[in-house]
């Protein structure tokens, strides 16, 4: 029987497959590691926050903070942040694995991260200052906004289908993106205090609906079409010189031969042969 089927009827927990227990393993080491090093090991929180995104300092040459900052969450204080990660993968993740394949599936991971996180960033650079601020903390890490993607994804290649949420309320497809959307729109309202910030998730339902909206998905659809198009122009350009080519060829054909000769039958001293 098929994880995810066509009927109201709610479906249960799936097992994760290779690729996404790697990622939900890495990401619970890599908190485990700082956790342990800030809380016990004397290390300074500075050495977690350099693998945390600033926006700043991303601008002024510290790129790799744009691709570390999804792998971080919350050392210290808490552990809800992390174990919230991991649910979250859990929840909807094996689904996608399933029905894409692992080398996809951790495209779609990587390629979300840095969409989501890329597009809160040049809204903090847009926004006025005062706004941003509000909006976007100096410091911004966490895998939320890739869950955003995962939703989004999920609700848009298992359409009619049900799932439920959190384990325990049974919701649609199309309530999934609405509830998604609701509950992002109401952390901006109260302005609440999120590690990611508050307009990575936006950027992760984008990087959901262009990675995951089908097969082949919406920007692979995109660059299939201007592919096709820069093809139909070069084949275009390829018709009209050879059309143009034997229209105006430079080549001609002379009449050769050194003049009338007695040993040729036909009185022409190249045999009839015509130079070219």
């Amino acid at each position: 029987m098929p994880p995810y089927e066509a009927s109201p009827r709610a479906i249960g927990l799936m097992k994760p497959g290779r690729a996404l227990t790697g990622v939900m393993v890495g990401l619970g080491a890599i908190w485990l590691m700082f956790a342990i090093a800030v809380n016990w090991g004397g290390a300074t929180e500075e050495l977690f926050l350099l693998f945390c995104g600033n926006t700043e300092r991303i601008l002024h040459g510290e790129v790799w903070r744009l691709f570390t900052a999804p792998l971080m969450h919350q050392p210290t204080g808490t552990v809800s942040h992390i174990l919230f990660a991991i649910l979250g993968l859990l929840f909807l993740a094996p689904a996608l694995e399933e029905k894409w394949g692992s080398a996809r599936f951790l495209r779609f991971l990587f390629l979300s991260a840095v969409i989501a996180y890329s597009f809160q960033m040049l809204l903090e650079v847009a926004l006025p200052a005062s706004l941003a601020h509000r909006l976007v903390g100096e410091y911004w890490f966490g895998s939320f906004p890739v869950l955003e993607a995962i939703a989004i994804a999920w609700a848009l290649s298992f359409r009619g289908q049900s799932v439920r949420l959190w384990f325990v309320l049974p919701v649609s497809s199309s309530a999934m993106v609405i509830f998604i959307v609701a509950m992002s729109l109401l952390r901006v309202v109260a302005a609440a205090a999120e590690p990611e910030g508050l307009l990575s998730p936006f950027g992760g339902m984008l990087a959901g609906w262009l990675l995951g909206g089908g097969t082949p998905s919406p920007l692979r659809r995109a660059y299939l079409r201007l592919r096709l198009a820069q093809l139909d122009r070069e084949a275009a350009r390829g018709t009209r010189a050879s059309a143009s080519g034997r229209k105006g060829s430079p080549l001609r054909v002379i009449e050769g031969g050194r003049g009338p000769n007695p040993r040729d039958s036909d009185g022409n001293g190249s045999g009839g042969r015509m130079l070219h």
